[in-house]
This record gives structure tokens, sequence and C-alpha cells, in this order.
């Protein structure tokens, strides 16, 4: 299994790529807009400028690394060799839907089938294909080089081979891969997305300001980031979209989401890919400049 493709060249996709490509999968990076393809390469780029310059890597290295990267904007010619398929699409069930229906048309029938989602059913994704066997989650934390878990999820008729082999895949990309089974929000989120909503809850009641929130979780939890820092890094549309989720999945109003969070959402204040949240990034401070402490 050397062939990977991966939809969607936005923070996760292109963060997938390259830690593909970093262990020398070749990758298909597959994107319906040029301009996110060229976005998402130089943003790889930058990352492994950042890691030759902390001798994490050599400049030898990154050049393979990058060496290993193709791009498309023709999904049919993206995927016809892959032997594995990650996507990385907007969390949108509808959206991921149609992607898995053109995926299983297009692809093998040996090629496996695995999506990125950090909410949806497993199950309803491979329900949309012939061969529900082979399809799989696998929830990439972000950023993803960086981060060592990645959830594998299995929906109700994964098989028990195909489980095996990403487990074992996601060990050889430096990964700890953990199995858990298919319920809204698996475990990351099921217990992550409650901690967020409840400090945006805090900030709604008047408890105390953002700074404040942050500051009690970072030096009281030994948290290495503030939830509200954390739910602009992961972008507040991600989690409204997720809770929702859970909250339809669940119908437990402890995972309803906070009327502030859905009305920053519905103003545009997405947090660092708008540029503001509940912090203000300005020009100098966007995304790769606050991932820098990460990488």
């Amino acid at each position: 299994m050397k062939n990977i493709a991966v939809i969607g060249a936005g923070t996760m996709g292109n963060g997938i790529a390259h830690t593909f490509a970093q262990s020398d999968f070749k990758v298909r990076l597959i994107d319906i807009s040029e301009d996110s393809l060229k976005k998402g390469v130089d943003t790889i780029t930058k990352n492994l400028d950042r890691m030759v310059a902390k001798e994490h890597i050599t400049e030898d290295q990154k050049q393979q690394t990058l060496s290993n990267i193709s791009t498309f904007t023709d999904m049919v010619e993206g995927v016809k060799t892959a032997n594995l398929v990650v996507e990385a699409a907007t969390e949108n069930s509808d959206l991921k839907l149609k992607i898995f229906k053109q995926l299983d048309d297009l692809c093998s029938k040996d090629t496996i089938l695995a999506t990125n989602t950090s909410s949806i059913s497993i199950t309803q994704i491979a329900a949309a294909t012939s061969r529900p066997k082979q399809v799989i989650g696998m929830h990439f934390m972000n950023p993803v080089p960086i981060m060592k878990l990645v959830e594998i999820i299995r929906g109700y008729n994964t098989s028990d081979e195909v489980t095996k082999t990403i487990m074992t895949l996601s060990k050889t990309l430096g990964k700890d891969p953990v199995e858990v089974n298919d319920y809204p929000g698996f475990v990351a989120n099921r217990i992550l997305m409650p901690m967020l909503n409840e400090s945006i809850e805090t900030l709604y009641n008047g408890v105390a300001g953002v700074k404040e929130i942050d500051t009690v979780m970072k030096l009281g939890m030994a948290h290495p980031m503030g939830p509200l820092q954390l739910a602009d890094f992961i972008g507040l549309d991600v989690c409204l979209s997720i809770l929702n989720v859970m909250y339809d999945g669940f119908k437990n109003p402890k995972y309803a989401p906070c009327p502030l969070l859905v009305n920053m959402v519905r103003a545009g204040k997405l947090g660092i890919k708008s540029g503001e949240g509940f912090y203000d990034y300005s020009e100098n401070r966007k995304a790769e400049k606050v991932a820098e402490q990460f990488l």
C-alpha cells in the first residue's frame, strides 16, 4: 500500500498529505480548486521549512517529501491508482456521502476508503458505497504532522482485515492508533467538545473573560492551549457542526451548542481562519504563525 489519495487540500488534508509523503508514500492531493491546492502545498512547504530549521529533518528529506506529492483537480485521475483514499473534505454529511458514492464508482474494488471525519457516522458514510467492509474512519489530530493520535473508527460493517491494515499503516506513519467504535463524536470529540462548549457557556454567562478562562485551564489543568483559543484554532464553525452532530445523535441537551457559539458562527467569526474569533488575529498572526508553537 504505497499509493495514497487525499481529498481536500485544507488544513487537515494538506497535513495528512504531508504526513504520508514524509513517510515515503506517493500521495495524490485532490481538490476542486487549483488555488486551494497551491495553498495546501505552500503550507506543507512552510511546515517542512520549519522542521528543517529546527533540525527535525534534513533539506534532502524535505525535497523528497515534496517530490512524493502530486496535485489534481480531477478526481477520476487522482484516485485511479490509489490503494487507500483518505477523504478530508468539509465536515458536512451530504458532501461526504456524495464523495464516497463517487469514490465507490471510481476506485478499484480493492481500494480502502477512509474518512477523516471527526463526528459523522462511519456506518452512514459506508452505506453510500457498495463496499461497507472497506470503509473506515481515520481521525487525525491537528496539526497532523506533529500529533501522534489517530482515532481508527470501525463502522458497523468494517472488516477485521481492513481495521488491522489501517492500524498497522498508522503505526508506519509514526502515529499511535486507537481503535474506537462508531458513535457520535467517537472518543476525542465526545469528551473535548462538551468541554469547549462549557467554556463558551462560562464566557456567555459572564463568569470570566476569554483570557481568564484560558489561563485557568492552562495553569490549573496543564493544558497547552486554553479551550477558547483551541476552539479558534479548530474553527468555531467546525465546533458547531460537531456539536450539532452529537446533539442530533444522542438527543441529549448537554450537547446543545451554546447560543454564543451559534451567533459567532452566524456573524462569520470563525476563529483563526476568518481572522477573528474569541481572539483577534491580525495579518501577522495568521494560522501558520499560531502553528509555529507546535511545528
